[in-house]
């Protein structure tokens, strides 16, 4: 007799899209580790394989941004002593591009802008200048805010073939982390980035106070986007932001949700990303079992992420590559 999450996975397995009461079950789920996660791990490698895709970032622009997101350490709305800087040179960017290709083993590097925008031409001149030096081999990506048609055009045409530009959350709570600028400013990034001929990577964080049917009404707002990839990032409070004092995650909960987001998007590339060593504590090599097919490794943009080395190892360990 098949188990409600057996019956679940088939669907997915016969290509079908469960329903938001399955999803909202998955997260309901009380012993994932007896059949949640091994099936999410069946459905990663039905799709996926073994391989792991890496990926690595530049905080390439920091701090004064003008946005008041309550998890961010950027925004100049909050005091929390991070670094500002304006935009890094194309040499320093790709001397990072370099050693994230050979020593990070990365298959994509991103740079991430702090900002609602580019503000300037000469700042989208010097982006594009980099990206076209790329080194082969590793994708070209980047983060670079809310931007217009004309803006993706040209970072097309320099080389860059995935924009990131996460919605955060779901529809119905953004309002609750971000006032100025709204949810539709970021559907436009979207669609003028996917006009443009670029591929786009959308997803975003977990663990800010949304409930249990938020987390799975994103999931689905995603569906219609149809992202090649989705980043999930979980909270890890910064001090001086309105979200200082929220709780972590527990773990088994960050899990939870990666498996769910893995039965809803079997075929799209699950990328942990933020908070991940922080929320997983102990549990954290069950990223990939939970459904996990890319992580973000080294550091992020205002916090420290995981040595390199340390997440080869965990691949490898775990009978999968990279």
């Amino acid at each position: 007799m098949k188990t409600p999450i057996k019956a679940i996975k088939d669907k997915v397995l016969a290509g079908q899209t469960i329903t938001r009461e399955e999803a909202l079950s998955l997260l309901q789920s009380a012993e994932p580790e007896q059949e949640l996660f091994p099936a999410a791990s069946e459905i990663r490698e039905l799709f996926h394989g073994k391989k792991i895709k890496i990926c690595a970032i530049s905080n390439a622009k920091s701090g004064k941004c003008s946005e008041d997101c309550s998890f961010c350490a950027q925004s100049a709305h909050y005091q929390t002593g991070v670094d500002i800087y304006p935009m890094k040179s194309c040499t320093a960017l790709l001397n990072e591009v370099e050693t994230a290709n050979k020593d990070y083993k990365v298959s994509s590097f991103g740079l991430v802008t702090s900002g609602k925008t580019i503000l300037s031409t000469i700042e989208l001149d010097a982006l594009a200048e980099t990206i076209r030096a790329y080194p082969s081999g590793v994708k070209r990506c980047a983060s670079l805010g809310c931007l217009s048609y004309e803006q993706c055009v040209k970072l097309k045409a320099a080389g860059l073939e995935n924009l990131h530009h996460n919605l955060e959350t779901a529809a119905s709570f953004y309002p609750k982390i971000c006032s100025t600028h709204s949810y539709q400013d970021r559907f436009e990034t979207l669609k003028n980035a996917r006009k443009a001929g670029l591929n786009i990577c959308v997803g975003g964080i977990f663990g800010l106070g949304e409930s249990l049917e938020q987390r799975v009404e994103f999931a689905f707002e995603l569906l219609d986007i149809d992202p090649v990839g989705i980043p999930l990032n979980f909270l890890s409070p910064i001090p001086g932001t309105p979200l200082a004092d929220m709780p972590l995650l527990a773990p088994v909960d960050a899990l939870k949700i990666i498996a769910m987001f893995r039965f809803v998007h079997p075929k799209r590339t699950l990328r942990i990303c933020g908070g991940r060593e922080k929320v997983m504590q102990g549990m954290h090599n069950m990223i990939f079992k939970a459904g996990a097919d890319a992580i973000m490794t080294g550091n992020y943009l205002t916090t420290t992420g995981r040595v390199p080395a340390d997440d080869h190892k965990m691949i490898t360990e775990l009978g999968l590559h990279y």
